[in-house]
């Protein structure tokens, strides 16, 4: 077992000289994304020494995957610091000075998901027309107003509706429908354009929360998410930087890269633990010594430990869990991860050798004008392209050229992934074509997007709090096991980190991030309690 030898003869941390003078406990962290990394991060700068972190893939950072781009940096995944005022993610990156070159345009209080708050959104219908921008504004405050709505049912205990069927996409598409029906000064031509424009704005939503659909996040537990006071950031050197400070004190040696794990058993027996390890392809002369869990990895290899910390995704535990755990989850914990949603948001970058988008343009936005009476936004599978909601333009143009980013979730997601790259590019052409009326726009001269859903060690983008979940299924599925009523097991076998274990912050970085501390200060605090024990019994 690789483990991570630091020195501390200069500490004078209790902790610290109290593991040197025990057996260092065994740890083993399975991930290195934020939540993995933060762990990692924290135990060894608390004197835990004996720390190894497995990593199914061949680099760090998780859903954190930043790709070089010329002189400029482009995020397949994670993109935004989400607000500032105590916010983990933005005291790194202020800290040490990633920010210095973010202008004041990237540092959005709007949507979340533009690139400059200056500038206008477009909204262009599938006939090549644009809506008016007094249109757009005036459904604009309607659909927010409702939003507010949304939020009240978690954050003032106001009873759900049946008739909602505690769907936030059913309830906003009730009343805002309602809302555009009742008005007496709006022609049918502009109640039309306004049923339309809501799809759209649902299927923005959609992405944001990576649901496959609004219809299917929780109306009752909508507004327990927090936002973090502030605006929202964007890294101008990328998102993986946050990844390499994490990752900058941490020892090569205690990373293993494309290592991923066949089988977590948990609660073993000193003959349990002789079995698993006589079965595996190992390279011990000697035999193991007593340890609760053993990690079994795919090429065979198996390490003993005290702890493992698991900060695998909401989509692999979901895939994975029946297998991966030996004995398998408890009941409640199974069920939480069964309830709780996650989906694929994917991003689709286009690049052009010159914009054919205004100077004031942000953002081009697809208004299908034949969905206004659409009740589903799961479309056949020939039909994926209609679930892309927009394409926003990358800001400013000195650092990125001329550049969209699409935007496309759930199902329709997968779909385009299996895709090949002439098939996305020529699609999005004639879309943008369509939309904007404009025919002599050429095809880009390159493409790149993310596929989160088709990938075997993320399974998805973030999590979301499912109809018929609660918050209450995030915390149960953060609790370590065995659970404290089973007094005679070893504590803290197996413990788990990741955005979707943190109940106010889930599908968010700083989420991913405190999770990890989180999990790592358990074992803190619980070692740091058996030493005071141990110094405190009464001499007999």
């Amino acid at each position: 077992m690789q483990s991570c030898e630091i020195s501390s003869d200069s500490t004078d941390d209790p902790l610290s000289s109290a593991l040197h003078r025990h057996r260092q406990p065994r740890i083993v962290v399975i991930g290195a994304g934020l939540a993995g990394l933060a762990a990692t991060k924290t135990l060894l700068e608390n004197g835990f020494t004996n720390v190894t972190v497995l990593e199914a893939s061949g680099r760090i950072g998780g859903r954190v995957q930043s790709i070089q781009h010329g002189k400029t940096t482009l995020e397949l995944g994670a993109t935004w610091i989400h607000g500032a005022n105590g916010n983990p993610v933005y005291h790194l990156a202020e800290d040490n000075g990633l920010l210095e070159h973010t202008t004041e345009e990237e540092r959005s209080v709007g949507r979340i998901s533009l690139y400059a708050k200056n500038g206008v959104a477009h909204y262009q219908t599938n006939n090549g027309k644009r809506i008016p921008k007094d249109l757009v504004e005036e459904f604009s405050d309607l659909y927010n107003e409702v939003y507010e709505l949304t939020q009240e049912f978690f954050q003032n205990g106001k009873p759900v509706g049946a008739e909602s069927q505690n769907s936030v996409g059913i309830f906003t598409r009730d009343v805002v429908r309602k809302k555009i029906m009742l008005d007496p000064y709006d022609s049918e031509s502009i109640k039309k354009l306004k049923l339309s424009m809501l799809q759209q704005y649902l299927k923005v939503e959609s992405c944001e929360s990576s649901s496959p659909s609004m219809d299917e996040v929780s109306l009752s537990e909508f507004g327990e998410w927090t936002e973090i006071p502030g605006a929202h950031h964007v890294i101008p050197g990328g998102f993986i930087k946050i990844v390499e400070i994490l990752a900058q004190d941490i020892p090569s040696r205690v990373l293993c890269l494309s290592k991923p794990v066949r089988r977590i058993h948990w609660n073993c027996s000193s003959h349990d633990t002789e079995e698993i390890v006589d079965q595996a392809d190992h390279n011990q002369d000697q035999r193991p010594s007593p340890s609760p869990v053993c990690v079994e990895c795919e090429d065979g290899e198996c390490l003993l430990a005290d702890h493992v910390i698991v900060t695998a995704s909401l989509g692999v535990l979901k895939k994975a869990h029946e297998t991966l755990f030996s004995p398998g989850l408890p009941l409640d914990k199974a069920q939480a991860i069964q309830k709780l949603g996650i989906s694929t948001t994917d991003k689709i970058f286009l690049e052009f050798a010159e914009p054919f988008w205004s100077p004031e343009c942000n953002s081009i936005q697809f208004v299908w004008e034949d969905e206004a009476q659409l009740d589903s936004q799961a479309y056949p599978e020939e039909l994926w392209y209609r679930k892309i909601c927009s394409f926003d333009v990358l800001y400013p143009p000195e650092r990125y050229g001329h550049m969209l980013s699409g935007w496309i979730c759930g199902e329709e997601a997968l779909r385009m992934e299996r895709c090949d790259d002439e098939t996305v590019a020529e699609i999005c052409t004639e879309l943008l074509r369509q939309f904007t009326g404009n025919q002599n726009i050429p095809k880009p001269r390159r493409i790149l997007r993310s596929s989160w859903g088709s990938n075997p060690y993320i399974r998805g983008s973030y999590s979301f709090t499912r109809v018929g979940s609660s918050g209450r299924d995030v915390e149960k599925l953060a609790e370590p096991l065995p659970y404290i009523k089973n007094t005679k097991a070893p504590p803290l076998q197996v413990l788990f980190a990741g955005e979707a274990t943190h109940r106010k912050y889930y599908s968010t970085t700083h989420g991913a991030l405190l999770s990890g501390q989180r999990e790592a200060n358990r074992l803190i605090e619980l070692y740091q309690y058996s030493f005071r024990a141990e110094t405190t019994k009464p001499n007999i």
